[in-house]
């Protein structure tokens, strides 16, 4: 037994299904008194499911909950609150035009013959914000006069001032930089000692091993075990989060093997470029006809680095040369040559109500301008091109694409960049959520390109994937790029081994 005390809050054999989905499947969780508990899985594993399950958002399928040894039913957030769970979201979900002291009081303001007792509630907000988290503020002013910290702490104030007992911050870092990391964690180490119960969700690594006394792992909507965070290596926890058995870990050849690519000509390169709360400056060169991976866990800037290649987001610092030219937004991104596939398909990729043949043709006729038309005559042409060579299904051009397969989505969306012959193609989860099938044909299809002279920038969450199609991986971990690995070196053990670092 990993602790004789017992638990504030105990879930057991938790289910909850969706249409077609197993959310969760007979997942465990325990939260003991005055504890920091982080809760660990990449993108799909149930974290998000598991609170709201909790916070009662959602209703449990099978299982019970138990609070302080009574079972526990809640039927909305509002139950959950007044039973003693409060949670803070990364988006800090508070009313921004209201006062500091009004956040921390809505719905509970001190009063006398009906009116509010501005002075008194004034006082006592300022006095819980300094005595309790070391904040001195005038909570007077509106919250969205403060910084996303501020407006955390501040979360937390109203959840202390309603007696929590279990608090659940979700994601509380994503949008701090060090020194307010290092306050909040402070604050969470104080209310501990306090005895107030945390349940902590992050991405970092180093945050989990920096705050949480205890781990619980969740892969694909089960449990994978609780652990004591001192007990547990690093690369265990990648190895768990990603579901690899370490002593059955053996080198996966890539297919796509090196070929001298530092004394090939440099497509892209970046140098210094960061952007705060997103990513730490790094420097990446991408080479005419080489296929670079990056490799991490969730949330430790993939996306953000090809978000900055592409110049969808603007940088804070540092440069961005497309064959030495500079590059400072889209329009010159996809001019100089470059095309980016996002990884959300569904709200910045495809548009659901036009048909198979218009989402194709529609990066070249961006580029072409609207004064250009491309006939309709040419536009049937080209669409029938790309769905025989992609084997997109249905092969009917004017279907909506909304109703294709998301397999054959990400192949059209590959098809409306592929033919505006880009340079480098930036991929990021071109795979995710499509079957083996249409896998296999677009990990050939990145090969076959990077064979004919194309540059490919390629990320997934799939470790075995990256490794396959790639000549050189970057790694990455909490925000910021760590090493690059390629010819020999490049394999499982050693890419885990750095995403894992410490």
């Amino acid at each position: 037994m990993l602790n004789e005390r017992q638990p504030i809050l105990q879930m057991r054999r938790i289910h909850k299904h969706f249409p077609g989905v197993k959310a969760l499947s007979g997942v465990d969780f325990r939260l003991f008194p005055g504890e920091v508990h982080a809760l660990m899985g990449e993108n799909g594993a149930g974290k998000s499911t598991l609170i709201k399950v909790l916070t009662g958002v959602y209703s449990i399928d099978e299982g019970h909950v138990e609070l302080e040894g009574q079972e526990l039913i809640v039927r909305s957030p509002l139950e959950a609150q007044a039973a003693g769970i409060s949670t803070v979201y990364q988006e800090v979900n508070l009313c921004p035009n209201l006062s500091v002291a009004e956040n921390i009081f809505i719905g509970r303001e001190p009063r006398r013959l009906g009116r509010i007792l501005w002075k008194e509630m004034n006082q006592k907000a300022a006095d819980l914000l300094q005595e309790r988290l070391q904040l001195h503020i005038d909570v007077t002013q509106p919250l969205d006069t403060y910084s996303v910290a501020v407006q955390q702490l501040v979360a937390i104030a109203r959840a202390l001032n309603i007696s929590a007992k279990v608090l659940i911050l979700d994601e509380p870092t994503s949008s701090l930089d060090r020194n307010e990391v290092e306050q909040l964690f402070r604050i969470m180490n104080n209310l501990k000692k306090e005895g107030l119960s945390i349940l902590f969700v992050t991405h970092f690594l180093d945050q989990v091993y920096e705050i949480s006394d205890r781990i619980t792992i969740l892969r694909n909507g089960e449990f994978v075990g609780e652990y004591m965070a001192q007990e547990l290596p690093r690369i265990e926890l990648v190895a768990k989060m990603i579901g690899k058995d370490l002593r059955l870990l053996e080198e996966l050849p890539t297919l796509a093997e090196g070929e001298g690519s530092a004394a090939k000509e440099v497509m892209l390169e970046a140098s210094g470029l960061g952007k705060k709360g997103a990513i730490e400056p790094f420097d990446l060169s991408i080479h005419r006809g080489e296929v670079v991976g990056l490799a991490g866990l969730l949330g430790s800037g993939r996306t953000e680095i090809a978000r900055l290649l592409f110049a969808a987001d603007r940088p804070d610092q540092g440069t961005l040369l497309a064959e030495g030219e500079g590059v400072a937004t889209p329009r010159q991104a996809i001019t100089q040559g470059i095309a980016f596939c996002s990884e959300n398909r569904k709200t910045e990729g495809i548009i659901g109500d036009l048909s198979v043949r218009e989402n194709i043709i529609l990066a070249l006729q961006a580029t072409r301008g609207w004064y250009q038309t491309i006939s309709r005559k040419r536009q049937e042409e080209i669409a029938d091109e790309y769905i025989r060579m992609l084997n997109i299904h249905p092969n009917d051009p004017e279907q909506l694409i909304k109703n294709l397969s998301g397999g054959n989505q990400q192949k059209v969306l590959l098809a409306r960049w592929l033919l505006t012959e880009p340079k480098l193609l930036i991929l990021d989860e071109p795979t995710r959520g499509i079957d083996i099938g249409a896998k296999a044909e677009i990990q050939k299809l990145v090969l076959t390109l990077s064979q004919k002279g194309m540059s490919v920038l390629f990320i997934s969450s799939e470790l075995e994937e990256v490794l396959r199609v790639s000549n050189r991986v970057a790694v990455l971990r909490d925000r910021r790029k760590v090493t690059e690995i390629a010819d020999k070196e490049l394999n499982q053990q050693n890419v885990m081994q750095a995403i894992a670092g410490g």
